[in-house]
């Protein structure tokens, strides 16, 4: 089979498209054929953490396809079912949550290639509305928006949700989640281009990432923060968030050290949560509020197998809004 492989060097100057052994099933599992597969910014972290003398790996989170082999022990699962990847590996219950959650494709190979091996209880049914690339885009990005926003933010109707850094594809899927659960939302952008999209899915305020939040939103305005950027932000919080607001963070493009006023924290009893991807639980729920809600991923663009190494120097600078999708 054809793949995007990692060796050699580290970061994204290791990455090639190379031949690769068809991976074969073993007991619990099922072989997928791709139709389609996400980029991530896990990946490009992985990528950056590799020396030079480890084994080749083949990056990828996320991925949908079709079912064509299965091993020993295998039930209700047949050829050609088609099924979208939960990417999160050993986590059944929400409350049992890892130490580091095991993810696809790092360690093990994951989905950028034309077939992928996967314990058969993480391909799950594919929502019959979404096309593949809308149905790739959706595992790792959809677990993480959807355990943020519902199992640790607590979301309820009616309250005012801030996600900034919006154009990620956690991001992205959170606006929408959040409008499909009733939230009045906000997002934040130095990208003029990227408010007026946010704003056009559904978005009902829009702000520069660089301004006074507080002062375009009120002071003490906001219930509810999911937060992937990280200090570049969270100084932003304390003024802005209602007495007895959240905070979610669930990621640190920007770093991760933050300065935070202990005052500013208790007296007004704000909580800081952190969450990292989804159980196996979650996923199924996930998937559900998606078809029930309607909800399709934002596919940014879609590139062949041999074009991955540019979409990840796209994915890098940071210009994309929702998912890149690979086409193997």
């Amino acid at each position: 089979m054809r793949a995007a492989t990692h060796s050699g060097r580290p970061g994204r100057a290791g990455l090639r498209i190379t031949d690769a052994p068809d991976p074969v099933p073993g007991p619990g599992e099922v072989t997928v054929r791709l139709r389609a597969a996400g980029l991530n910014h896990r990946d490009l972290f992985l990528m950056d953490a590799r020396g030079a003398g480890e084994r080749a790996f083949v990056p990828g989170s996320d991925g949908a396809g079709t079912v064509t082999s299965a091993g020993g022990g295998v039930t209700g699962i047949e050829e050609g079912d088609e099924v979208v990847i939960n990417p999160t590996l050993n986590w059944e219950r929400a409350a049992e949550v890892p130490a580091v959650p095991d993810i696809l494709g790092g360690p093990a190979d994951g989905t950028l290639a034309e077939y992928v091996v996967i314990p058969a209880a993480n391909a799950v049914r594919k929502p019959p509305h979404l096309m593949w690339p809308e149905a790739a885009a959706l595992p790792l990005a959809g677990v993480t928006a959807y355990r943020a926003l519902f199992t640790r933010g607590a979301l309820r109707p009616g309250e005012h949700v801030l996600i900034p850094g919006i154009g990620g594809g956690v991001a992205v899927l959170a606006l929408l989640m959040a409008k499909a659960a009733g939230a009045r939302v906000t997002v934040t952008s130095r990208g003029a281009d990227k408010r007026a999209r946010a704003l056009e899915l559904g978005a009902d305020r829009a702000v520069d990432s660089g301004g006074d939040w507080s002062a375009e939103l009120g002071e003490g305005s906001v219930d509810l923060a999911v937060d992937g950027v990280g200090p570049a932000t969270f100084g932003q919080y304390p003024k802005t968030l209602r007495p007895g607001g959240r905070v979610v963070s669930y990621g640190a493009t920007t770093g991760d050290e933050v300065r935070l006023p202990l005052r500013e924290l208790f007296f007004p009893q704000h909580t800081l949560l952190g969450t990292s991807m989804g159980s196996a639980e979650e996923f199924a729920r996930m998937l559900d509020f998606v078809e029930r809600h309607g909800i399709r991923p934002v596919v940014d663009s879609t590139r062949p197998l041999a074009g991955t190494p540019q979409a990840y120097d796209l994915l890098a600078a940071g210009r994309q809004f929702g998912k890149i999708i690979i086409t193997p």
